[in-house]
């Protein structure tokens, strides 16, 4: 299959959508992110990328860092993390508090905001350089030392964030953190706010498609460990639209309010887009329809 030649396909046939949905302005340092941009790009598990469009343009990754922060904790701590949180659908917006209060504290999943929060809260107990953990796992796989938190996406999320701080206290009150709130915040926000390329996201969450073998040929999780986050990202990754994201793509996947969404075509590859309007759900219009045309196309769907 020429790859190249299909990515190129699929910025064409998306550029329409481009220009569809809204940029997530809750956040003003994603407010100024304009319209009609895209990229998209594969990494293969035996090393090949293949770009097309706008791939080397960076972007906040927001919410696709719980994936990573989440494989960190697995690989760090075993399924300890499991019993502060549970491993199913919200169906509810991914910054609800109202089913955290029915359910006593135990977010419904790690890839919501209360679930990550948790999830950030125990890297900050396991690991030494908890708050640049991810970062660095970023840089290595990606082999690009230039990645980082965009400090005003990073300023703008702190000043505006209460939802999240009122999700952190709720936890606390529950006796479900075990850092001081503000710690937890500071490392959540830092994680969301981490800055990078299509090329370089599909390159970083390779080792989902390879059985939790890093770019170096050292395992970072093991194959069931990495199944397991696999199937969480299909159930729960695109926010309360993950069926929606299951009946169009039929792959492992997930998004962010800046736009972007990995996604993971398992032993075979990583896929990433990039484009910032977001539909309803606050998942990129653009985005979910490429990924959709890419399986399409190719007949890389797992089911």
């Amino acid at each position: 299959m020429d790859i190249q030649n299909l990515l190129d396909d699929i910025v064409g046939a998306v550029e329409p959508l481009t220009l569809q949905g809204d940029v997530a302005d809750y956040i003003p340092g994603l407010a100024s992110v304009g319209l009609g941009q895209f990229g998209i790009s594969v990494a293969t598990r035996n090393g090949d990328v293949f770009s097309a469009g706008d791939a080397d343009v960076p972007f906040s990754i927001q919410s696709i860092s719980k994936v990573f922060a989440l494989a960190l904790v697995l690989a760090g701590d075993g399924d300890r993390i499991w019993r502060r949180v549970f491993r199913e659908p919200s169906g509810n917006p991914f910054n609800s508090l109202v089913q955290l209060e029915h359910e006593d504290g135990i977010p419904r999943n790690p890839f919501i905001n209360a679930g990550a929060l948790v999830v950030t809260d125990r890297l900050l107990s396991i690991s030494a350089n908890a708050p640049t953990a991810v970062r660095e796992l970023l840089r290595q796989e990606t082999g690009n030392p230039s990645i980082d938190s965009d400090a005003d996406v990073a300023r703008s999320e702190a000043a505006h964030g209460h939802r999240n701080s009122s999700l952190a206290h709720f936890l606390a009150s529950y006796g479900n953190l075990e850092n001081p709130v503000e710690e937890v915040l500071e490392a959540y926000i830092n994680q969301c706010a981490l800055a990078m390329s299509c090329t370089d996201l599909a390159l970083a969450s390779r080792f989902l498609a390879t059985n939790g073998r890093r770019s170096n040929g050292t395992s970072l999780l093991s194959p069931l460990q990495t199944k397991r986050i696999n199937a969480v990202m299909l159930t729960c990754g695109t926010y309360d639209a993950a069926g929606e994201f299951a009946y169009r793509v039929g792959l492992p996947g997930k998004s962010g309010v800046g736009g972007g969404i990995v996604a993971v075509v398992p032993n075979n590859c990583t896929v990433s887009v990039w484009s910032p309007g977001l539909g309803r759900s606050g998942n990129s219009v653009a985005g979910v329809a490429a990924l959709d045309e890419f399986t399409t196309r190719t007949g890389w769907s797992i089911f």
